[in-house]
């Protein structure tokens, strides 16, 4: 019997049809490549509502599966070295995972070794800081590093050179200072530095807007500011950008999935067709909003160039930062 492979079974599950509809895969894995809490676990949880929008059959199961290590290099090693084949596992991604691989902290591994799937959606980075802290606005944060970049403690997911990190660096040299004196507190990933500035273990928090969405809405963290190109609609319209405060500091990031290098042509197409389909679904704008993502679509091919695009900008970045980059 011939297979009929899952995303097939998705793509049919998708077409109006007078003739009962294939249902989608019952057990999907997605991996978050960081413990739970952070922006690949929202991803993972993104792509199940996504595959559970009303008027979709069945009621395929999204299981997510938590592989910290190296904010995503620990699955990107994995994925390539076994030569994952498997179209129902996907992992996600940001472009965080493009700025590690573009400075070479995925080991020896390329940025094609894997089949790029899709972006979900995408969203900018914020600077936050606790409900109580001693800056209440970005510009008296910006005087403080000013003063001394060492007596503000940042903490973010990554290690130095991470996207977070950069976030911090380009703060503090906008202050004025030189970002090699910042005091920078690594975490595997964004709820666990979340959790610390919750804490008061640190002071600013450099991420993106989906790590804190669950503080923000608590009252538990404030946001200075957000890294977009101007204002934010819907629950961020009151928060100022970084470029209407004196800050010309602008981050998206874009949230997706990619498949294991030993995926076909044939079920990484088919994925590719579902997902497009899905992200035509009434609810996907909804669903977008109450995520706080903004929408960036892009599937297949069109997502392998960007990748190649990005990772050509980020490493002329780093380079700016006194990074690394091979």
């Amino acid at each position: 019997m011939r297979r009929v492979s899952f995303a097939l079974c998705l793509a049919l599950s998708l077409v109006a049809s007078p003739a009962p509809q294939a249902a989608p895969p019952a057990n999907v894995e997605c991996i978050a490549p960081a413990k739970p809490g952070g922006g690949f676990d929202l991803t993972c949880r993104l792509l199940r509502e996504l595959l559970q929008l009303p008027g979709t059959p069945s009621d395929p199961q999204v299981r997510i599966r938590y592989l910290p290590g190296g904010i995503g290099a620990l699955a990107f090693d994995r994925a390539v070295s076994q030569h994952w084949s498997d179209p129902r596992t996907v992992v996600a991604f940001s472009t965080g995972s493009l700025v590690n691989l573009a400075q070479g902290r995925f080991g020896p591994h390329r940025p094609s070794d894997v089949r790029w799937l899709a972006t979900l959606g995408l969203e900018y980075g914020v600077i936050a800081v606790r409900r109580d802290a001693r800056f209440p606005s970005l510009a008296m944060l910006r005087d403080a590093l000013a003063g001394d970049p060492a007596a503000v403690r940042f903490g973010a997911g990554g290690t130095v050179g991470s996207q977070d990190w950069i976030k911090a660096a380009l703060l503090v040299k906008a202050s004025g200072s030189d970002h090699r004196n910042m005091r920078f507190i690594a975490f595997e990933g964004g709820g666990q530095a979340v959790d610390a500035l919750r804490g008061g273990h640190v002071d600013v928090f450099c991420g993106d807007m989906l790590e804190v969405a669950q503080a923000v809405a608590a009252g538990e963290i404030r946001l200075l500011a957000v890294l977009a190109p101007q204002r934010l609609g819907g629950r961020l319209a009151a928060v100022p950008t970084a470029r209407e405060q004196g800050i010309d500091i602008v981050w998206p990031t874009v949230r997706g999935l990619y498949l294991g290098p030993g995926v076909t042509e044939r079920d990484y197409a088919e994925w590719s067709r579902s997902l497009g389909r899905l992200m035509q679904h009434p609810g996907y704008a909804a669903l977008l909003a109450r995520y706080g993502l903004q929408p960036a679509t892009m599937l297949g091919p069109q997502l392998q160039a960007h990748v190649d695009a990005e990772i050509g900008r980020l490493k002329a970045l780093a380079r700016s930062l006194h990074l690394r980059v091979p």
